[in-house]
């Protein structure tokens, strides 16, 4: 899935679920349940994702979503094989940045 943000050092939680097109509540749920996902709060309590947090929510994303996982597999997963799954994951996503980016230019065309 090829998540659409702009570069920015910070988030909204708005944001993240738009991109993601999911319900806000979800993210907050898959923050409770996932220790990697650490968003900063401010005062009032709204959270803000670092872009490596959007980088986790996008594994976690794939892992459940695309992959079929369960939350408790999907913990695991990230437990025991987080450094080999998340390189793989990678090269997945930059591949699709890839093929995002060439079917641009062949409907430009």
């Amino acid at each position: 899935m090829h998540i659409d943000l702009p570069e920015k050092r910070y988030y909204g939680i708005g944001e993240v679920a738009k991109a993601f097109k999911v319900n806000a509540s979800l993210i907050r749920f898959w923050e409770k349940e996932f220790d990697v996902l650490k968003p900063k709060k401010n005062a009032k309590g709204n959270r803000k994702f670092t872009p490596e947090d959007i980088k986790n929510l996008k594994f976690i994303y794939h892992l459940v979503k695309e992959r079929g996982f369960t939350l408790e597999g999907a913990k695991t997963h990230l437990k025991e094989e987080k450094k080999q799954a998340l390189d793989k994951f990678e090269i997945i996503d930059k591949l699709e940045k890839i093929k995002a980016q060439l079917t641009k230019i062949k409907t430009q065309l």
